[in-house]
């Protein structure tokens, strides 16, 4: 999944890459690569026949919550200004401090011989590759990422996805076929807290100004709405009750 912004919209695409995604990942068991997937050659060896579903399940609850997590070499990470990738081609591997994720969810979806294939609800900065071969390293085996397919991003879920060839099919409809699929912009922000202000607020926030609002509101990064519930951008409300825009839409 990989939600598109347009127009003002673009605005918003900075909050959607920082929020929690979904994964559905396919392992392939009995050996790691380089680069954790199957491009990479390999580096250690297991047997795979060795692991078992219940090896597996046991496995899975270690994962699950706040735990900490090294990125992978093939990342694009900076060290001194260089991605990591970069580093990792030329043959050199520098230390890399853990940081902290969430896994909200792992879901064993399938087990068969050599392979195993897992649902996965996690933080922004989770590796799947990592993971995987966390996972596997838990149950005494080697393995690595062999499909990987987003299905989450945010508020946006596997059922709201178009194909390519589904907007290409749209494309050739026409611009109202295209904007009739188009959602609207609030629809990013399901679950934020929203504050209603008045045309006169309304414009002082719009010129950088910020205005009181009363309501038993927390504090906090907030969506701002106009008349007829439109989005008119995002503001910080303080605990003295102050909305402090932060980012507007035209």
């Amino acid at each position: 999944m990989l939600p598109l912004c347009l127009g003002e919209a673009t605005k918003l695409s900075g909050y959607l890459l920082d929020s929690d995604k979904r994964y559905r990942v396919r392992a392939a068991v009995g050996h790691c690569t380089t680069t954790g997937d199957a491009e990479g050659p390999p580096t250690r060896r297991s047997d795979a026949a060795g692991l078992t579903r219940e090896a597996l399940e046991i496995a899975l609850p270690k994962f699950v919550g706040p735990i900490l997590q090294r990125p992978p070499m093939y990342s694009a990470l900076k060290k001194d200004g260089r991605p990591l990738y970069e580093l990792a081609r030329e043959g050199i591997e520098v230390e890399r401090a853990e940081r902290a994720i969430t896994i909200y969810g792992i879901e064993l979806l399938s087990f068969g011989p050599g392979s195993f294939e897992l649902d996965v609800r996690c933080s922004k900065g989770t590796y799947i590759r990592t993971l995987v071969e966390d996972l596997a390293a838990a149950a005494g085996q080697c393995a690595h990422v062999a499909a990987l397919r987003r299905t989450g991003a945010g508020p946006f879920a596997e059922g709201q996805m178009l194909s390519l060839e589904a907007l290409e099919a749209l494309a050739r409809q026409g611009l109202a076929a295209l904007d009739a699929r188009m959602l609207p912009v609030l629809d990013g922000l399901a679950g934020w807290t929203r504050v209603a202000v008045e045309p006169e607020a309304a414009r002082r926030l719009a010129h950088g100004q910020s205005v009181r609002v009363s309501g038993q509101v927390q504090p906090g990064l907030v969506a701002v709405t106009g008349e007829g519930a439109t989005l008119l951008g995002l503001a910080e409300l303080q605990a003295s009750g102050e909305l402090v825009p932060k980012r507007w839409l035209a």
